[in-house]
């Protein structure tokens, strides 16, 4: 295994995603993280969830860029399916690539669509994840 294979392994288990979980991924294109996509699938033992399934899910990991819309609408979406006491992971590419998102906007979105940032982390040599929880219901 490379060492950047391995890098992107670790990090999809620091994602905290496990054997059997049900992930969405929304927002796919042919820039994401191939890697990163095929150990996450090496770590549910399954293949990710497509935009057209309907399950309920553990998590969702949403692949975002600037100038895909608006951010707000497409992390309200994401909540769509997703169990409660589950994970979105918002993935943009990192400072410096092309189509960069500015953790502002992260942090502005993330409130206005029920979601709070808990902890960020370098999953990939070309995206960051920002890992987004539900606020709790009163």
């Amino acid at each position: 295994m490379s060492e950047a294979a391995a890098a992107t392994s670790m990090a999809a288990a620091r994602m905290g995603f496990k054997e059997g979980d049900l992930i969405q991924e929304l927002g796919y294109d042919d820039d994401v993280d191939f890697d990163l996509r095929d150990a996450l699938e090496d770590g549910i033992g399954s293949e990710l969830l497509t935009e057209e399934d309907q399950d309920v899910v553990d998590g969702v990991v949403l692949w975002w860029r600037d100038g895909d819309g608006d951010l707000v609408d497409a992390l309200v979406d994401s909540l769509t399916s997703l169990e409660e006491g589950g994970v979105v992971w918002l993935l943009t590419p990192k400072s410096g690539r092309d189509a960069h998102v500015p953790p502002a906007e992260i942090l502005e979105a993330a409130p206005t669509a029920g979601l709070h940032v808990t902890t960020s982390e370098g999953v990939s040599e070309e995206w960051a994840a920002a890992r987004l929880m539900p606020r709790r219901k009163n």
